[in-house]
């Protein structure tokens, strides 16, 4: 397989499947077979992973008479108020137990800065605190990005944005498939904002032959 052809691997954490009871995504223990199918495909194969503070301010609960999911601002920036999940140290931070991490070769913290939340794989919102995560990728000769994950609306969407603005000479694919949203409306939005990014939109079955496309070049 092409060995410019690197897998995002997105936030498949503890907190994000139902039974954590933290922020269950509708749907979200289907991606990791998924995924872990996918895997092998690829040379290079990084995870993201939210990695809370107990007391992030992005948390309905540091904020009294706040619900979760209500929509407030958090340091100057539009943000969702959330459930507490994914705190350091915790169970629901983990990597999920059924998805094969000895095929993992890097793992990239985010949103351990309290006072902004970190949607992307590669930086907080507010663009404050960068992980490092372009510079490995340009290091390896990335050329095409593939993301999967939770969740669509989110930290894909974010993730897939910013490696086009930061790598914008890298292609970079969303398996729809191997993704889930929070809510079905903001994840069809995050489809359409996508597109019109030039992201392109596949579904796991066509990654096989993509990558042996590339190959081929």
């Amino acid at each position: 397989m092409s060995g410019n052809s690197a897998l995002i691997v997105v936030d498949v954490q503890n907190g994000f499947i139902s039974e954590a009871r933290e922020l269950p995504v509708r749907g979200g223990a289907e991606v990791v077979p998924i995924i872990n199918a996918l895997m092998p495909l690829f040379p290079i194969r990084v995870a993201t992973q939210d990695w809370h503070p107990r007391d992030h301010r992005s948390f309905a609960s540091q904020h009294p008479g706040t619900k979760p999911f209500d929509q407030g601002m958090l340091g100057g920036l539009p943000q969702t108020f959330w459930p507490d999940h994914c705190v350091q140290g915790t169970r629901g931070a983990e990597l999920h137990p059924d998805l094969d991490q000895t095929r993992i070769q890097a793992v990239i913290r985010k949103g351990y800065d309290p006072m902004v939340d970190s949607y992307s794989g590669f930086s907080d919102n507010a663009g404050r605190n960068p992980t490092g995560l372009d510079g490995y990728l340009r290091a390896r000769g990335v050329t095409r990005i593939y993301v999967a994950g939770l969740t669509l609306d989110y930290c894909v969407r974010w993730s897939s944005l910013d490696a086009r603005r930061l790598l914008p000479d890298v292609r970079v694919f969303v398996i729809v498939d191997a993704t889930r949203p929070v809510d079905s409306k903001t994840g069809e939005e995050a489809l359409r904002e996508l597109g019109r990014a030039q992201v392109h939109l596949i579904q796991s079955s066509e990654v096989r032959a993509g990558i042996e496309r590339a190959s081929a070049i």
